[in-house]
């Protein structure tokens, strides 16, 4: 295994039409944890396909302020944007699948 996977110690994978996001949690060297959020995209090319991956760091003394902001963001485009759509039609537990069996651990 590469060691750069070594690291890795949970993964959650969220498929979305041709997309899919990645939310992994690495750690350093020095048993610091972070997340990498990662878009795929698939693109047809020949006879198979490929690629694009867009990926963004998130460091643990930014978790609050992200989840704040996120959840914030969401709030202002159902709310005052788009107030008379039912975002439950977009909910799918089976989008939701984890890679690893293993659990976080905080220590």
């Amino acid at each position: 295994m590469d060691e750069r996977e070594n690291d890795k110690i949970y993964s959650k994978r969220v498929r979305a039409g041709k997309r899919t996001y990645f939310f992994d949690v690495k750690a350093t060297r020095g048993n610091d944890y972070y997340i990498i959020l990662t878009e795929s995209r698939r693109f047809p090319q020949g006879e198979g396909f490929t690629y694009d991956k867009q990926k963004m760091f998130l460091y643990k003394e930014d978790f609050a302020k992200f989840v704040q902001s996120l959840q914030e963001t969401i709030d202002y485009v159902k709310n005052e944007l788009m107030p008379d759509v039912d975002f439950t039609q977009f909910d799918r537990k089976e989008a939701v699948s984890d890679d690893f069996n293993s659990e976080l651990k905080w220590e």
